[in-house]
């Protein structure tokens, strides 16, 4: 086959093969003559209607490049000013091949950002394939470097549309020049050598006049050499060449790093394979380090190892001199008490950053003393990011408002990083603003569902036909109901209990055949893989399916019949099992009850009904299973559970209440359990390489010791060597003059906890698939696919253990199913701090206005602070009782800390962990930058202390997630029961 004007040029050379023998390998390159160049205004190539252009008379806003021109870009361009590109301002761009495949291959994100400004008719940005144009392809020369090669080939692409556009205009005064835009001095200055109009951006972006707001969105990514910076505050970065021989040698240990939420001038970092986190403390130690980045560390000499402050720290001064003094503060505050070499932490010091997790921060700007100045700090909305300093010519418009900000670089002789203004939300304050917020700072995908994605919703009416009733067994006739919060839509799972001739009982769990609708490989099935889980907020949820599958087709409601796969057990009446069956199903709901009225029905006695009879029996075999897996060492732990009722109309919270637990609750979580745990040994039996389990791994003893202290504080021991000796020790450790501590000592040990995690079975050994919280051996998700995609993938992996569907190539690589996992995991953990912060955003709805008393209960007791829990709002906060915070009121009263009993005293006043006080809650509204909740001490009462003083809460809540770095797990009350606290509160 001959190609019209194409041509080709080929390279030869030799390689090695594994045998030893010389191979000669020829690549040939297709050069065409015959591509067209994207400009309406050319008439030499050709070009169709259909085509997207660049325009005959492109307009220029520019005040030095005042003549009509295309735009040519380097791929650093693209990289770093992305949010520039991004602006409507800017069109007709010429995209070269060469530059986007080069951004393709370094940043995935931006490439996707690329191709969305591309994929918009208006913007006018074109890709040219100058890699294979007869004209414009250049070979790699000898001992020439890839990249130089590269910014040749740019240089050589927009000379040539230079001529070539040229070639088209006959009145030189209306020709359409070239202009490269390149940050890249040696880059700029051979493009200039050579003829080619050339600019950096920001020269560029500077000389638009009339659109000053675009000079805030320029990146600020610095070249400088780190050790020619003058009055450095940070040390140097080792090299990724030293970092790697480091690594190599065993001289540095590379983990990812998490700042603490309480000291800004403290983190840790977890390498793989250390049981203990290392611990990195003040400026130099922490070395510009971002949350999330990984890092190279090394690591000191033990005999500087430490243990973490007791101090709680703000960054909240912006004098260059206060990050010294607390600095100071920090280090001085190390344990003046002797402490055995193996209960302290191994320390260390962050030399390298290996991999950036910077993203785009919401926040706001922080008020500058100096009016009229274009620097300014950006206070990011997550607390344990550090504030940015940007440039923006809006603050005075920007000062209300919620804003979007980029980080882009660190340079040493600066105390913060520095970046640039990305967006506008909102106004501070408003809800709509405060939801997106929390939904950008999770990383939650909220968008409208594409028509792609909704053009594989199946056709209404939806019937059930002959053939599926045919492919499906019929329980249609079974008295199934389904036990959910009220107004719940999205309801996923079902129940089912009935005697048998020979004594046993029937029971059956009956889930949304979620993955009849979804196939795999659509478009559907990407979005909902991607977005991984439902998003539970207080007054709406971000579904993971569209509506029509979530509350209507796949929920199983009352009365209606719906495609379900069941999973079928006979018991004898101790709850033994005799057999499981699984097979997808038809089923119809009797009845679709809240807890409470199911609740209702079982204690009536009146009520004697096929329903009420088989939630009897799913009640008392919920009581001996849960009673089974307590004595095998299952822990039953805690977490403040809160409920808003809102207003119908404007869904601001009128009232909060703690969620009651009652025996339904129970009842319907031990079932979905058993689901769980027979699913996953049937899809393990039969994939043992690629079955989609769920695994939560014991914590390593270092994580228990704020608990062992607690408890020792109060006179109880707390056993951690096993879940049993872990669950019993709970259980024993009860106070009759505080109720509450038990439940305290619970929440402790909930944040102790590994993060559970979904994983690919055959990527580990059967010893590592155990799931510590609830003490069985293996374990999966199957009962809620409507908001969970791990569910969608169980079922397809079920279905085709019984024959009822098909497998996939995807489905049976366990690569796939590892990477699919990480995302999973990612996503959920997301979805439960986004869900927390929810609960945030409304306790400061609910409290605007209001003054209120409410009992509450010291959770730790720290060198400057009390860290309070108000159980009814599920809220912490820190009363601060030393510090800088209290040092310019000379009639504050002066506490005493004792660190070996962990105790504040002043005079006969004693204050302990699990302590009862009284605290006064009120929202303070005089700063609209960051409005927060203000704690005062009401019982006992401090003279000069107590209420009347001014006393602020930093609250940093449950809802914000635990102070520590582990994700709260799913525990016996995590599965059913954790999908229910997030609907309870809609």
């Amino acid at each position: 086959m001959v190609l019209t004007g194409c041509s080709v040029t080929s390279n030869t050379f030799l390689a090695l093969t594994k045998r030893g023998n010389v191979l000669k390998i020829v690549r040939e390159h297709y050069l065409r003559d015959d591509l067209w160049c994207g400009s309406m205004c050319c008439s030499i190539c050709h070009q169709t209607d259909n085509d997207i252009v660049l325009e005959k008379s492109p307009e220029s806003h520019s005040s030095t490049h005042t003549y009509p021109h295309y735009l040519v870009l380097d791929t650093n361009v693209i990289l770093n000013q992305i949010d520039v590109l991004e602006e409507d301002i800017i069109t007709n761009v010429i995209i070269l091949y060469t530059v986007l495949n080069e951004v393709k291959h370094r940043s995935s994100s931006i490439y996707k950002r690329l191709n969305d400004i591309i994929g918009n008719p208006k913007r006018k940005f074109y890709i040219f394939v100058n890699e294979h144009h007869k004209e414009t392809y250049v070979e790699r020369m000898p001992g020439e470097k890839e990249n130089d090669r590269n910014d040749r080939a740019i240089r050589v692409a927009s000379s040539w549309y230079g001529e070539h556009i040229s070639l088209s205009f006959f009145i030189k005064k209306d020709k359409i020049k070239i202009v490269l835009l390149t940050d890249d001095a040696d880059n700029l200055k051979k493009a200039c050598e050579s003829g080619i109009i050339a600019s950096t951006v920001r020269d560029y972006v500077k000389s638009f006049k009339a659109y000053p707001g675009l000079e805030d969105k320029l990146s600020h990514h610095t070249f400088v050499l780190e050790n020619n910076i003058n009055e450095s505050l940070f040390p140097p970065h080792l090299t990724p060449q030293q970092i790697h021989d480091g690594i190599k040698t065993g001289k540095f240990l590379q983990g990812t790093y998490y700042a603490s939420r309480e000291n800004f001038l403290e983190g840790s970092v977890n390498v793989e394979g250390h049981e203990k986190f290392i611990l990195v403390q003040g400026r130099e130690g922490l070395n510009r380090a971002v949350d999330g980045d990984v890092v190279a560390i090394e690591l000191l000499p033990e005999d500087k190892w430490t243990n973490p402050s007791e101090i709680v720290l703000e960054d909240v001064e912006d004098d260059p001199g206060d990050i010294l003094e607390d600095e100071e503060i920090v280090l001085s505050s190390k344990s003046k008490t002797k402490v055995d070499k193996a209960d302290l932490t191994p320390t260390g010091m962050i030399v390298g950053i290996i991999r950036r997790k910077w993203r785009q921060y919401c926040g706001i700007l922080q008020p500058s003393l100096i009016q009229g100045g274009t620097r300014h700090l950006f206070v990011p909305a997550e607390r344990k990011i550090p504030k940015v300093r940007i440039e923006t010519r809006q603050a005075e418009t920007l000062k209300s408002q919620r804003i979007i900000v980029a980080i882009d670089s660190w340079p040493r002789n600066s105390r913060y990083p520095l970046g640039h203004f990305v967006r506008a939300l909102g106004k501070i304050g408003d809800k709509d603003t405060e939801n997106e917020v929390l939904l950008l700072e999770h990383d939650v995908p909220h968008s409208k569902f594409s028509e792609a994605v909704l053009s594989f919703l199946p056709k209404l009416p939806w019937v059930i036909t002959e053939k599926d009733v045919a492919e499906r067994v019929d329980l249609r006739h079974l008295d199934i109901c389904s036990v959910d919060p009220p107004g719940c839509t999205d309801i996923d799972d079902a129940l089912h209990c009935r005697s048998l001739p020979n004594g046993n009982y029937e029971v059956g769990v009956h889930i949304a055949d979620v993955s009849h609708f979804i196939r795999p490989g659509n478009a559907m099935d990407k979005e909902a893989a991607n977005r991984a889980t439902t998003v539970y907020l207080i007054d709406k949820r971000i579904d993971m399916v569209p509506d029509l599958l979530s509350s209507n087709l796949c929920s199983l409601r009352g009365g209606e019949d719906r495609f379900a796969f069941s999973c079928v057990w006979e018991m004898d009446e101790n709850a033994n099992i005799i057999s499981t069956k699984f097979h997808k199903s038809i089923i119809k709901s009797r009845l679709a009850m809240t807890y409470e009225e199911a609740q209702l029905r079982i204690d009536d006695k009146s009520q004697n009904d096929a329903i009420a009879k088989s939630l009897r029996n799913l009640n008392n075999f919920a009581k001996t299973l849960k009673k089974r897996r307590i004595d095998n060492g299952a822990l039953v732990l805690a977490s403040m559970e809160i409920r808003f009722q809102v207003d119908s109309e404007t869904h601001d919270p009128i009232e909060v209440e703690a969620k009651k637990q009652r025996e339904t609750n129970s009842m319907v979580e031990e079932f979905m359990l058993l689901a769980n745990i027979s699913v996953a040994q049937k899809i393990d039996v039969e994939f043992p390489e690629c079955a989609m389990l769920r695994r939560h791994p014991e914590p390593p003893q270092a994580n228990f010791t704020p608990l062992i202290k607690a408890g020792q504080n109060r006179g109880y021991e707390i056993i951690t060597t096993t879940g049993g000796a872990l669950a019993k020790s709970l259980n024993d450790a009860v106070m009759d003059d505080n109720p509450f501590f038990n439940t305290m000592l619970r929440i402790l040990a909930t944040r102790c906890m590994m993060q559970a995690v979904y994983f690919a079975s055959g990527t580990l050994q059967k010893n590592d698939f155990f799931h510590y919280g609830l003490a069985c051996p293996i374990y999966t998700h199957f009962t809620s696919p409507i908001r969970r995609y791990a569910d969608i993938i169980v079922h397809r992996l079920l279905a085709a253990c019984i024959g009822a569907d098909s497998t996939y190539t995807e489905l049976l690589d366990r690569r796939v199913t590892s990477k699919l996992c990480e995302n999973l995991n990612y996503r959920n953990r997301m979805a439960q701090y986004a869900g927390r912060a929810s609960v945030a955003l409304n306790t400061h709805l609910f409290f605007r206005g209001k003054v209120q008393r409410e009992e509450g209960y010291i959770l730790f007791v720290r060198k400057n602070a009390l860290q309070i829990l108000i159980p009814k709002f599920g809220l912490e906060g820190i009363i601060y009782v030393s510090g800088k915070k209290l040092s310019a009121n000379p009639k504050s009263p002066k506490f005493s800390y004792s660190e070996e009993q962990q105790t504040q005293t002043y005079g006969d006043v004693v204050f302990h962990s699990f302590d009862p006080v009284t605290i006064q809650l009120s929202l303070d509204t005089s700063n609209v930058q960051h409005e927060k909740i203000v704690l005062q001490l009401v019982k006992p009462y401090i003279e000069g202390f107590s209420v009347g003083d001014d006393v602020v809460m930093d609250e940093d809540s449950s809802a914000n997630g635990s102070k520590r770095n582990q994700e709260e797990i799913k525990t016996p009350s995590g599965d059913k029961q954790g999908k229910k606290k997030r609907k309870s509160i809609k």
